[in-house]
C-alpha cells in the first residue's frame, strides 16, 4: 500500500485566486416565482391550510442552514422574499414550530 502524498495546486495569477476566495463568500438564494406558495383550497372541510408544504420546508432549511431560531428564521425569509419581490406572506413561527423537528426540546 503506498503511503499518501499531498496535492500540490498550482494558482496561474494571485489576482484569480484572490477572485475565487472572494466568490466563496457569495449567497444567492433563489425563490421561483411559479412555486406553490399558498396552496390551492382541497374541497375538503375544515380550515384551508394556509402556507404549502414547500413554504414551510423552505423556511425550515434555512433555519438549519444558517442556525437561526424561529423568530429569526421568519424575519430572514420575509427581507429575501421582499428583496426578490415577491407578494408573499411568510409563515410566522406557529407553523414552523409544529413541523420543526430540530427545535431545542
Amino acid at each position: 500500500m503506498s503511503s499518501w502524498t499531498p496535492t500540490n495546486y498550482e494558482t496561474p495569477t494571485w489576482s484569480a485566486f484572490n477572485e475565487a476566495l472572494r466568490r466563496r463568500g457569495s449567497l444567492t438564494v433563489w425563490f421561483d416565482p411559479d412555486m406553490v406558495w399558498t396552496p390551492p383550497p382541497t374541497g375538503k372541510l375544515g380550515r384551508r391550510q394556509e402556507f404549502s408544504d414547500a413554504a414551510i420546508q423552505t423556511c425550515l432549511t434555512l433555519k438549519v442552514l444558517f442556525g437561526l431560531p424561529l423568530r429569526q428564521t421568519t424575519g430572514f425569509v420575509e427581507n429575501l422574499v421582499r428583496l426578490v419581490g415577491l407578494d408573499w406572506v411568510v409563515p410566522d413561527v406557529s407553523p414552523l414550530w409544529a413541523q420543526d423537528t430540530h427545535r431545542d426540546r
